[in-house]
């Protein structure tokens, strides 16, 4: 099982290099710029998606849409730093991350809503595309905004 999981996520990624490779240009990271408890509710929503991730791969390669659906959703509607910022963390934000930075959130978040449609409706086949969507979304944000948590990107 392990070698099956570890082949979805390997073909999941190169599915999406050539995609990223065409986006290879960094912008200025975007977390240095960011006040500590701003950066802080980043991290926690973060962490939280890189679970719920795993959760989902474990889940396609067990054909368990119910719980594709249960995390996918949990990712869509996980906006901490919308839910728990202050206005003064949301001025601090806007002034650190670009516009493209929040369309990419934007787009990323429906895209997992995209994900739970398709677990909830049993499309395996589009619950399998959605899910490599996602890790190319994650990859090529991170190749982006995330250069000096994530220096393999930069070389």
């Amino acid at each position: 099982m392990t070698r099956t999981m570890s082949a979805l996520a390997l073909a999941l990624m190169l599915a999406g290099a050539p995609a990223l490779a065409q986006n290879a240009v960094p912008a200025e990271p975007v977390g240095p710029k960011l006040p500590a408890d701003v950066r802080a509710l980043l991290l926690k929503e973060m962490n939280a998606i890189e679970a719920a991730t795993q959760d989902i791969m474990n889940a396609l390669v067990r054909g368990r849409s119910d719980v594709v659906a249960e995390k996918a959703q949990a990712i869509h509607d996980s906006f901490i730093l919308k839910q728990e910022m202050t206005e003064a963390d949301r001025k601090a934000l806007a002034e650190a991350a670009p516009k493209a930075f929040v369309d990419r959130d934007r787009a990323f978040h429906a895209l997992t809503g995209d994900l739970a449609e398709a677990a909830r409706t049993g499309d395996a086949e589009r619950q399998r595309a959605l899910f490599g969507e996602v890790v190319e979304a994650c990859a090529a944000c991170h190749e982006r905004y995330a250069t000096n948590r994530f220096p393999a990107f930069a070389e």
